[in-house]
């Protein structure tokens, strides 16, 4: 081999040296690279699992505690319905009393308004002429008994009101309508009838 040989050769050597050596630090470097960025990533897949799940569990607990709140709303509207249809047939039962019964329960209620004992007692159309007469002769009745004045009269007024009655002295009106009794007594009464119904 040559002078010029061997030196080629050896500068192809140092050459192929220092490839190999900037080629394996290189490498060196990419694999860095690479396991930094696969360990990053390893990080942000747990990160993104770890919220994924997180905002699972909160959604599922947003929709657990809507669905509890419909509930107890569903729940509430029908114990409402429930009240309303106790006390509308409360009403219904007023209405249907036995004659007897509904005449007495009238006058026991112009009796109970009464103040002066010479009011005029109002009623719906249809009762005024089915049971006004009788309600006031036994109102007068009663109010005589206790040793009342006792001049009920009979109104030549009616209203549009489902039952009951109206006692009036002048521009004073006293509301015993069957609507306004029940709607007092369900005010005074509805913790009881709840208790009752949804015990």
């Amino acid at each position: 081999m040559t002078g010029i040989e061997k030196i080629t050769a050896r500068i192809q050597g140092d050459a192929q040296q220092e490839i190999d050596a900037v080629l394996a630090e290189a490498k060196a470097q990419a694999d860095g690279i690479a396991a930094r960025y696969a360990g990053q990533a390893k990080q942000a897949t747990a990160e993104i699992l770890e919220k994924g799940e997180r905002s699972a569990e909160e959604c599922r607990q947003r929709l657990n505690s809507t669905a509890q709140m419909d509930a107890k709303k569903q729940e509430l509207s029908t114990k409402q319905e429930m009240l309303d249809k106790a006390f509308a047939l409360a009403l219904e039962k007023l209405k249907q009393l036995p004659e007897e019964e509904y005449v007495d329960l009238l006058a026991q209620l112009a009796v109970r308004a009464s103040v002066s004992g010479s009011e005029q007692l109002i009623f719906p159309a249809a009762d005024r002429a089915r049971y006004g007469v009788k309600v006031a002769t036994k109102a007068n009745e009663i109010l005589k008994k206790a040793g009342k004045p006792a001049a009920l009269t009979l109104s030549e007024e009616t209203r549009a009101f489902q039952g009951g009655l109206l006692v009036c002295d002048g521009d004073v009106e006293v509301n015993c309508t069957f609507e306004t009794l029940v709607r007092l007594a369900r005010s005074e009464v509805v913790g009881e009838v709840t208790a009752v119904l949804f015990a």
